[in-house]
């Protein structure tokens, strides 16, 4: 893989805001689903699993929006996999796959707050991914990775990346009020109920040099 240009090596430490939708997916959901590959649906293993919506407000390549799917765990090393992950820029998408080997892909997003209500659309009127309208509670809490670790194990272009990032951050619950997926870009979802939505303002999170 080629050297991005300008590039921003690991670790990165980031700022920003954003929610966290954890999930238990069902291996029969992930083997039926055609977006994944053929060898994430023979090594799922189940465990956790997050959908995460993120605002990074400080990072090495600067302020850029992320919608990233995590399954949850596969075999043989029980470690977890971004299947899925869009985000708003190039620069982000570049050095994400070089340092860690993330699947990135650069597409629009839209962000917008009202209140209590935030309103997050991904990708164009024309090919739209993502849309989902999240309404966030009042008490605040501490969250961290210690509590929801993340061991990511990410394959791209025939090499293998093993990475611990970690983080912590305030936290809130928040309420799925609308979401809607367009199933052929982004593994839909929608008609599955979270464990729990949690929206984090502020975190800090490091990514580590991968192995």
């Amino acid at each position: 893989m080629q050297k991005p240009e300008p590039y921003y090596p690991a670790p990165w430490k980031l700022q920003g805001e954003g929610f966290i939708l954890a999930f238990r997916f069902k291996k029969q959901w992930v083997s039926q689903n055609p977006l994944f590959t053929d060898e994430q649906k023979k090594n799922f293993s189940g465990g956790l699993g997050y959908l995460m919506l993120v605002n990074y407000q400080k990072s090495p390549v600067g302020p850029y929006f992320e919608l990233l799917l995590i399954p949850g765990k596969f075999k043989p090393n029980g470690k977890q996999t971004i299947s899925h992950i869009f985000v708003d820029l190039e620069s982000s998408t570049k050095n994400g796959r070089y340092n860690w080997g993330i699947p990135k892909q650069t597409v629009p997003f839209l962000w917008q707050k009202s209140g209590k209500l935030e309103t997050i659309g991904v990708g164009t009127e024309d090919n739209p991914i993502f849309f989902a309208e999240l309404e966030v509670g009042n008490i605040p809490f501490p969250v961290s990775t210690s509590l929801l670790p993340i061991s990511l194990e990410q394959e791209l272009e025939g090499k293998t990346y093993l990475t611990n990032p970690t983080g912590k951050g305030w936290g809130r619950f928040a309420k799925i009020k609308k979401m809607k997926i367009n199933g052929d870009l982004f593994p839909d979802i929608s008609g599955i109920k979270p464990l729990f939505c949690v929206k984090v303002k502020p975190f800090h999170l490091e990514f580590p040099q991968a192995e």
